[in-house]
């Protein structure tokens, strides 16, 4: 189903019951994202939030991508399983072979519908450049300023249009763009994305790079920017599959390139590789934790256009879960085809949980017919595309596993030998990454939870009883560094301990797991935890989300061999906040995304004034204690 732009979408959640009118004046800076965050995070992510009394004339649009059924409205299907299955009977149908001149002539309706998809180019001036600013200025928009270190204000939805400049092929990316003057922004292109590959080209040519960003118009546009596409790809073409209408191009008026008739805003302008990087950021970003600032290019504005009843796009990222899970969702469903046909023809399900922020933690479901094929399957799936950032990946065989997650992760605890069943590899980390000891490089792990074929056993799996919650309380008397225990997956028969310590300066990981390994109760566990202290350890999403955040798995996680038929082997992962003092870490280590005390009791004391509905209290109470300092860098 096509939309007509944003406003035409905002009707609909409306009539959905998916929308919430904010009438009341609301700041741009800080306060809605306190407001968002509260909201995205309430069972099955809240509702779409449209900011009307903004400081600016436009209205703004939020969490509307946020929830399933919101993601499905945004792009026009019932089912994000009904895309995946349609993208999958396409790849089939195009593959089937073609022998006679009958079967090529039933493959015409096929290939007249693909065209039907293609992006049209079309003359004159389009919907979205019905008022022209001549003289830029991004403040008249409401841009967001999200997180109390953040660097300044960021637009972050935008789809970012640019062409390789030698092969004519479009990009059209999605890259975070700080507000650095009314005509100026940043242009934060990570070194493995498409729109920094084209700035290279354009680098040495000698060249002016021209660049127009769209925000808004129908939702599958936004969508498209996001998804993980092939380069000969355009992402206008899967727009258009998915709202079943070829998405009309008009030429930007001050540079060469084509957006979409319909957006709500385009800001026109240009990158000159030639001129000095600028300093970008902090930002709080979809890690759960800031990027720090860096070096990226400036983009100016040259001409800023809109439609009229333009409504401004914007997300909030941070702690998950988010908006962006349910992007992310979407991208599981719909990509899952593609793979399975073209490279892991073995691969049956994939899910990313929310808690590992799309690289962190991928759980990959196949059908296994030979000794060996997990292994294969993780490193087909580290080679293909951005699943080279993925830092653990978990493959299993079992039927439905995420339908219950409880008895997914206890079947995968007693399936595995870590000696035998878990992997290290090393390679490209997402720029994000904090946790690795160099930028952008890293270690991965693999786990192989699948059923064994006897090749593959090199000992068998210990059927050690898992011990009962009741013998750990006695670490925190007689191991000082110990602070929280959490056993409440041990009584459900998991055989995974979670321990938040406190580190100083003669911290020693290597001594902890002595003294914890003399204990018989933890001689019988396989998986033990480490967080930091300050961490709400009893919150088990927010142990997933910091544990796969903070570590690189080769330098973090230790296996110990079982000494005795007694005991199994086991896994210590040290998941804590890594320092120079305590670690040897010689990166900057960045905070927690929290909103500020003061932000915080403004929204408590205004909610029901706002019309939100019964109070939700700030979910940036819970990680508060994790921050060291007001920076985005922890002290």
């Amino acid at each position: 189903m096509p939309y007509n732009g944003l406003s035409d979408f905002v009707g609909l959640l409306e009539r959905e019951n998916e929308l919430i009118r904010i009438t009341q004046g609301v700041e741009t800076a800080l306060e809605i994202t306190e407001i968002v965050d509260r909201i995205s995070k309430s069972p099955g992510g809240g509702k779409a939030l449209l900011f009307e009394n903004n400081g600016t004339a436009f209205p703004l649009l939020i969490n509307a991508f946020g929830s399933e059924s919101r993601i499905c409205l945004a792009l026009g299907h019932t089912s994000l399983n009904a895309i995946g299955a349609e993208i999958e009977e396409l790849f089939k149908q195009l593959s089937s072979p073609a022998g006679n001149i009958l079967d090529k002539l039933r493959l015409l309706p096929l290939l007249s519908k693909i065209a039907s998809w293609m992006p049209k180019k079309k003359s004159g001036r389009g919907k979205c450049q019905e008022f022209i600013m001549n003289h830029p200025d991004l403040t008249q928009l409401p841009i967001l300023t999200c997180w109390p270190a953040d660097g300044g204000p960021f637009i972050t939805l935008p789809g970012v249009v640019t062409r390789d400049p030698v092969t004519g092929t479009r990009n059209v990316g999605m890259y975070r763009m700080q507000i650095m003057g009314p005509d100026l922004t940043g242009m934060h292109w990570h070194k493995h994305k498409t729109g920094a590959r084209h700035y290279q080209e354009y680098k040495k040519l000698c060249q002016r790079m021209p660049v127009s960003v769209v925000l808004g118009g129908d939702p599958a546009y936004t969508y498209a920017a996001t998804a993980p596409l092939p380069d000969q790809i355009d992402e206008y073409m899967l727009a258009g599959f998915l709202r079943k209408k070829k998405v009309e191009l008009v030429k930007c008026l001050t540079n060469d390139l084509e957006v979409p008739d319909d957006a709500d805003f385009v800001l026109e302008g240009y990158v000159d590789p030639a001129e000095e990087l600028v300093w970008e950021g902090p930002f709080g970003d979809h890690t759960g934790f800031y990027s720090l600032a860096d070096w990226y290019p400036k983009f100016h504005v040259t001409c800023i256009t809109y439609r009229k009843g333009a409504v401004y796009p914007a997300t909030i990222v941070g702690i998950p879960p988010q908006e962006d899970a349910y992007i992310g969702l979407a991208t599981e469903k719909i990509f899952l085809a593609p793979m399975k046909l073209t490279l892991i023809p073995e691969l049956k399900d994939l899910y990313l949980p929310p808690e590992g922020v799309a690289h962190n933690l991928t759980l990959a479901r196949i059908e296994k017919s030979y000794a060996g094929q997990a292994l294969k399957t993780m490193n087909a799936m580290w080679g293909a595309g951005q699943m080279m950032f993925n830092k653990i990946m978990v493959v299993t065989d079992q039927e439905n596993p995420w339908s219950d997650m409880e008895a997914f992760v206890r079947n995968l605890c007693n399936r595995i030998d870590p000696i035998q069943d878990i992997i290290f590899s090393s390679g490209p980390m997402d720029v994000l990454d904090h946790s690795s000891s160099k930028f952008a490089f890293g270690s991965k792990m693999g786990i192989d939870a699948t059923t064994k074929f006897p090749e593959e056993l090199e000992l068998s799996v210990s059927k050690i009883k898992v011990p009962e919650s009741h013998g750990f309380n006695k670490l925190i008397q007689t191991i000082p560094v110990i602070k929280a225990i959490q056993t409440s997956l041990l009584d459900k028969g998991i055989s995974i301990l979670i321990l938040g310590i406190k580190k100083d300066e003669r911290f020693d990981l290597a001594s902890l797991t002595e003294l914890l390994l003399r204990d018989k109760a933890v001689q019988c566990v396989k998986f033990i935890l480490l967080v930091d202290a300050a961490l709400p350890v009893q919150n088990l999403d927010s142990v997933v989300w910091y544990v796969t955040g903070n570590i690189d798995p080769k330098r973090d996680c230790k296996i110990y061999e079982a000494k005795h038929a007694s005991e199994v082997s086991h896994v210590v992962v040290d998941g804590t906040r890594k320092t120079l003092q305590s670690d040897h870490f010689q990166r900057e280590w960045p905070n927690p995304v929290v909103s500020s005390l003061e932000t915080i009791l403004k929204v408590d004391n205004r909610w029901k004034e706002l019309g939100l509905g019964a109070f939700i209290p700030s979910p940036s109470l819970l990680y508060y204690p994790l921050k060291r300092g007001e920076g985005a860098v922890s002290e």
